[in-house]
């Protein structure tokens, strides 16, 4: 099937804020990427029309917010989507467990028009065993609302084959035409040297340290307090060791991790830049020697990928779902996500020498090329929306 007939994309999901992470990186990334082919990108959010981010978002956007409770929900969603969605070739709800999902299913289910969902990891089991409260009430309305949006899609999107199998375990009622898909980010700009200055201008007090870079959220399921745990362990084998712990702290977590790495000492050797964005982002991935992600889930872990494309080996946890490849490819190092695996992971990533470290910034560079770029998840996403178009009746 031609990718040329299907060139008009909507984009669903509750927000397009920055501090939201992958899934909204990720369609804006593939918005960009394919709009050098000619193909559109627009976007459907539950925001306010006045929120700040939107002004710097580069697509279009239909903001239909501000959306009410903590399930999101906005009396505009299903009107205006009964009177555009038949101008799109191909809808993708991205994520569920919000309105935005359950609200488009209502409004294509009555219009006859197919959709394919991106569930970018919310169906890992961890949440289950995490919260089981929260998980009870998801089952409350399981039934009538996500399972129906996972049931009849045309399309359920998996990143990765580990995902597709962990999906099947949270919910016994479950149903879906599961697909795996590639999931990418844009090819990070390759002017290290530039980019590494520009850090340490920022930054001066790391110029000559040796940094070892987690940049993702400051939340739980991050395995934090395991990184700053484990590091406070190899702290003392080299005195220039710094951990940079770069990112939005949504949750409030922040005072009570650094109250821990006081209490184990190590509260000068680690860095709260918060969150990275821009050249800074970029500059610290270059001025680092690894990054470091010992998460209890990750679905995909868009920073890990960008971290591999600018020749960073990455030491992450085994829950961290695309670690078989990273494994594979002698991209990094891989442990359970536990107190004791993620200290072995700085532990054998001291004892490495300069040439096993350099072996494995080229590996991840090569397996960001082949596998977890933007070009190829563009590719993927546009095959399966115009096979999903292709068979739609009339």
């Amino acid at each position: 099937m031609s990718t040329d007939t299907c060139k008009n994309h909507l984009h669903v999901l509750p927000s397009v804020d920055p501090k939201g992470g992958g899934p909204m990186e990720g369609v804006r990334q593939v918005g960009l990427e394919l709009q050098k082919s000619g193909h559109q990108t627009e976007v459907l959010t539950l925001d306010p029309p006045d929120a700040p981010y939107l002004r710097d978002f580069p697509l279009p956007v239909h903001a239909l917010g501000p959306a009410s409770g903590g399930y999101g929900y906005s009396s505009r969603l299903l009107p205006w989507m009964l009177a555009n969605a038949g101008r799109y070739d191909g809808i993708v709800i991205d994520g569920l467990w919000q309105y935005h999902s359950f609200g488009t299913w209502r409004a294509l289910r009555r219009l006859g028009l197919p959709y394919v969902v991106f569930t970018h990891g919310m169906l890992d089991p961890w949440f289950k065993r995490t919260y089981p409260l929260k998980h009870l009430k998801k089952w409350c309305y399981w039934p009538w609302a996500e399972y129906r949006v996972l049931r009849d899609a045309a399309a359920v999107l998996f990143t990765c084959e580990e995902e597709r199998v962990l999906a099947r375990q949270s919910f016994w009622l479950y149903q879906a035409r599961e697909v795996v898909t590639p999931f990418g980010t844009r090819t990070p700009p390759q002017d290290g040297e530039r980019l590494r200055a520009a850090f340490f201008a920022q930054y001066p007090s790391l110029q000559g340290r040796r940094l070892l870079l987690f940049l993702s959220r400051i939340h739980e399921k991050k395995g934090c307090d395991l990184q700053i745990q484990a590091f406070a362990r190899v702290a003392a084998s080299d005195p220039s060791l710094i951990l940079v712990m770069a990112g939005p702290d949504q949750t409030g977590w922040a005072s009570e991790l650094q109250a821990l790495a006081r209490s184990l000492g190590v509260a000068e050797r680690i860095v709260w830049p918060g969150m990275l964005q821009g050249d800074l982002k970029w500059g610290a991935f270059y001025a680092a020697e690894a990054f470091v992600l010992p998460s209890h889930q990750e679905n995909f872990g868009i920073a890990v990928a960008e971290a591999l494309g600018c020749g960073l080996p990455v030491l992450i946890s085994d829950k961290v779902n695309i670690w078989r490849e990273i494994e594979q490819a002698g991209a990094g190092l891989v442990a359970p996500d536990t107190l004791e695996g993620t200290t072995q992971t700085l532990q054998r990533w001291l004892t490495l020498d300069d040439a096993q470290r350099q072996y494995m910034a080229r590996q991840g560079q090569q397996l960001f090329a082949s596998q977890f770029s933007v070009e190829r998840m563009a590719e993927a996403l546009v095959a399966t929306l115009g096979r999903v178009k292709a068979a739609r009746p009339g």
